[in-house]
């Protein structure tokens, strides 16, 4: 088959050029892909931000693309290593080129499962009946549901698949989930799609730190390839093999903390503020007026037919539409003149219990001024078995974890990030702060 199929490249702010095969680009272009040009990656920051016009498309990209990097970077720097564990033969052996092209295709199609306005849209979403606490769907589920039942062709006929790996969509949609043990040694990868180093993490951050305007989410994303490996441990429970993880050399360990502040940065100064929080909130409730309830579950409706079709209908510019039409109630109107809820007061990022009795008395005096409380909360560095590994460059190879190399990660894992901000209507705003303002005196 040498010499049939062409390999293609596509421009990137962040990487530079993206190549990609004929079957990527088959399942490039198909239109669940293409969907997610008509999605963006930040709601709608940009009323914040104007540059923050980028999309799920380029971002999806970009993340097969710096899972890639990472992947041969770990095979580089670990090959004696993977082939002792692993049984590889050498760097062309076929089931390691095989399991990067289930990295890269993992990594490309993430995000297809995205609802218009990205996370935003996600407080819309049915309740799964697998979860235990009655919690909604999360959208790796319709991603997985895309993969297995809208791209299966795209992703099993062409012939660089069916004469080569042989890779299925499922086998794709499960690796994604990470939930059965059925991927083997794919769960070891897993790390690059979700992990405190995955390709997800490394490239919207640089990505929406380039097209916002800020250098919050900048990091040393060169030398985090140059020191990243695999890092052995003893195994765990009795299992036959060791326990490998994905870190870094002891000199790369300021990189790695980079980017654990770089995320730090990005949710205090970018994700979580004020206005972005607010606005998130008018979308999710003009989305429940728009679609009379919640998005169609990804689940089938009947034996062998899957709902993902209708879900898919949605994206940005049909909620734009029904936006224009003045469907989306009091919420849409205040998107599409601007008119959001203003902040009159909001918690430090790490609030005491003192700082959580000021502001329930500061809500109870507001009474009726107060028309919204948003908790934007998120666990800014996870410990235990997801802690970043370090390994010393000497022969003795000693393993430390990077929350205890770090006093600056290590403080950001005392308790989760936690801003709670209350909200008044614009036209109560002034009155609201002025009783703040008094109280807090």
């Amino acid at each position: 088959m040498a010499g049939v199929y062409q390999t293609y490249e596509i421009r990137c702010p962040v990487h530079g050029f993206i190549p990609f095969d004929d079957w990527e680009r088959e399942i490039v272009n198909h239109d669940a892909f293409q969907r997610l040009r008509r999605v963006r990656q930040l709601a709608w920051t940009d009323y914040i931000y104007p540059g923050a016009m980028h999309t799920r498309f380029e971002h999806s990209l970009g993340v097969m693309h710096a899972a890639t990097r990472l992947f041969d970077a770990v095979v580089k720097n670990s090959f004696e290593l993977l082939k002792r564990v692993y049984g590889y033969v050498s760097l062309e052996d076929d089931q390691l080129r095989r399991t990067r092209t289930i990295v890269r295709l993992t990594a490309l199609l993430h995000d297809t499962g995205h609802s218009p306005f990205s996370h935003a849209g996600e407080e819309v979403f049915p309740v799964d009946p697998l979860s235990k606490s009655g919690k909604p769907y999360k959208h790796e589920a319709y991603s997985a549901a895309v993969i297995r039942h809208v791209l299966k062709e795209a992703i099993e006929n062409h012939p660089l698949n069916t004469s080569g790996p042989q890779i299925t969509a499922d086998e794709i949609a499960t690796f994604l989930e990470g939930t059965s043990s059925s991927i083997g040694n794919l769960a070891f990868w897993r790390q690059l799609i979700d992990g405190q180093m995955d390709a997800d993490r490394m490239d919207y951050l640089l990505r929406d730190s380039l097209h916002i305007g800020v250098d919050y989410g900048r990091y040393d994303w060169r030398r985090l390839l140059n020191t990243i490996q695999v890092i052995e441990m003893p195994p765990i429970d009795g299992a036959l093999q060791p326990d490998l993880r994905i870190g870094v050399a002891e000199g790369g360990f300021h990189a790695a903390e980079a980017l654990v502040l770089a995320r730090y940065y990005m949710f205090t100064q970018v994700y979580f503020h004020k206005t972005r929080v607010a606005y998130d909130h008018h979308i999710k409730e003009a989305l429940k007026s728009i679609l009379g309830g919640v998005f169609p579950p990804p689940t089938p409706k009947e034996p062998g037919k899957s709902g993902i079709q209708d879900y898919l209908e949605w994206d940005d510019w049909r909620v734009l539409g029904e936006l224009a039409k003045a469907n989306g109630g009091d919420h849409g109107k205040r998107i599409s003149q601007r008119d959001h809820y203003r902040e009159v007061y909001h918690t430090p990022e790490f609030p005491t219990e003192g700082d959580r009795t000021t502001l329930n008395l500061i809500r109870k005096t507001l009474g009726a001024l107060v028309v919204r409380t948003e908790s934007s909360l998120t666990s800014a560095y996870k410990l235990e078995k997801s802690d970043i590994s370090v390994v010393s460059e000497d022969g003795l190879r000693k393993v430390k974890a990077l929350s205890d190399m770090s006093f600056v990660v290590k403080s950001l894992t005392q308790k989760p990030l936690e801003i709670v901000r209350l909200y008044s209507k614009p036209e109560d705003a002034a009155v609201a702060r002025g009783k703040v303002d008094e109280l807090l005196k």
